[in-house]
């Protein structure tokens, strides 16, 4: 039987970095649930992270994802079938309190399902959609609004975006300064992954998803051959972050006859060992940024998609990287859908393979970058906060 005074939480997000949010978060509740003699319960739609720290997962959504019109259209069925399944069981035994991590679609649903069924359950809003970046109209962040009961934004600018919009919103600052607190030690790195101290290692981020690995990891290993070719002695890394992509990333270095290997142990000893990374543009641009690693980086989905967005939607920003965004800077070169070609993407890399200028104006901007993610202590901060929010259970009446 199930402990009448411990508390429930049910945390949804999706795709490998709402996976690796999901579980710093996680590990902070657990940690500061403890400190505070609450006893808590974590139930989750997530992926194997959050599993690791804690969360009894309802299903796993870590491959349920994409960028683009397009793109999007194989996972609307499966995801479809992992809500139904999760709200069957919420139905059954409702959380008390419900946190939501980015992943747009499914946890404006979620959002919704919880105001119509279980409007007892507060829905705390963390890492909310980057609508404050791209938003087509006004709907969906007045649907997030009006389905969270209180936002926590790890962005000033994000947290500011929601506040015009009437949402209860707290800046609490960016995890990724409690997992990164240090430049990394390129070093100890190489050391452990067996590699030369004298010879250049660029480390390759070419996918998450599926679609990735269709239009935009055949860029970037034509890309690394280019630096190949200027420099024969490198090595290239390509750490793998969902094991079905394994396959694809080590045909497609042996495709390309590459100098490398794929690293299946996780990506942050990769990154740490690389003189530069070439990489998707998303969370891993903060992550190479924290480590103080120069970076480029590119993206690329369906020409279609991105022709759609471009002329009929209008979609048009000063910067996609979140490096970028957070300083309203130039700091990392980007270069996307047309303009992320072989040889663009090479030549920036190469730039800050041979210039310690170039490597140094980078690393300023990152210190301006970490500036403006907020303190240390995040992920306390943020589960204090979540914990504070959970409804107060009625004393139990005694006996006489």
């Amino acid at each position: 039987m199930a402990d009448p005074t411990g508390r429930r939480i049910f945390i949804s997000t999706g795709e490998v970095s709402g996976d690796l949010q999901g579980a710093l978060l996680v590990e902070a509740l657990v940690q500061r649930s403890r400190d505070r003699a609450i006893d808590i319960d974590i139930t989750a739609l997530g992926g194997p992270r959050m599993a690791q720290a804690g969360a009894a997962l309802m299903g796993d959504t870590t491959g349920i994802g994409s960028v683009g019109i397009l793109e999007a259209l194989p996972y609307v069925l499966p995801s479809m079938r992992l809500q139904r399944q999760a709200k069957r069981t919420l139905e059954i035994s409702p959380p008390d309190l419900a946190v939501l991590i980015d992943y747009m679609n499914p946890n404006l649903s979620m959002g919704s399902y919880f105001k119509a069924h279980h409007p007892q359950v507060p829905v705390i809003y963390y890492i909310a959609p980057q609508q404050w970046v791209w938003a087509f109209s006004n709907q969906d962040t007045e649907r997030l609004v009006q389905c969270s009961d209180r936002m926590l934004a790890i962005f000033k600018a994000e947290a500011d975006y929601y506040r015009g919009f009437g949402a209860d919103t707290t800046w609490v600052g960016h995890p990724l300064v409690d997992r990164y607190p240090a430049p990394a030690d390129p070093v100890a790195a190489r050391q452990q992954l067996g590699l030369p101290l004298d010879a250049p290692v660029v480390t390759l981020l070419p996918a998450s998803r599926q679609q990735e690995v269709k239009y935009l990891m055949p860029v970037l290993l034509k890309a690394a051959q280019i630096i190949q070719a200027r420099y024969p002695q490198v090595t290239f890394l390509l750490p793998v972050s969902i094991p079905a992509l394994q396959a694809s990333f080590e045909q497609g270095l042996a495709a390309h006859g590459l100098n490398g290997r794929v690293v299946s142990e996780g990506s942050q000893r990769a990154i740490a060992a690389a003189d530069v990374a070439i990489t998707k543009s998303g969370t891993a641009n903060l992550e190479i940024a924290l480590m103080d690693v120069p970076q480029v980086v590119a993206y690329r989905i369906n020409p279609l998609s991105a022709r759609i967005g471009y002329y009929l939607l209008k979609f048009d920003v000063p910067y996609v990287s979140p490096v970028n965004l957070v300083v309203n800077q130039p700091v990392v070169p980007e270069f996307l859908q047309w303009e992320a070609t072989p040889e663009a993407i090479a030549a920036a890399a190469l730039e800050l393979l041979h210039s310690e200028t170039a490597r140094q104006t980078m690393r300023d901007g990152y210190a301006k970058m970490r500036a403006e993610l907020g303190p240390p202590g995040v992920c306390q901060r943020t589960a204090d906060l979540i914990l504070d929010a959970l409804p107060k259970k009625p004393c139990p009446k005694s006996r006489d």
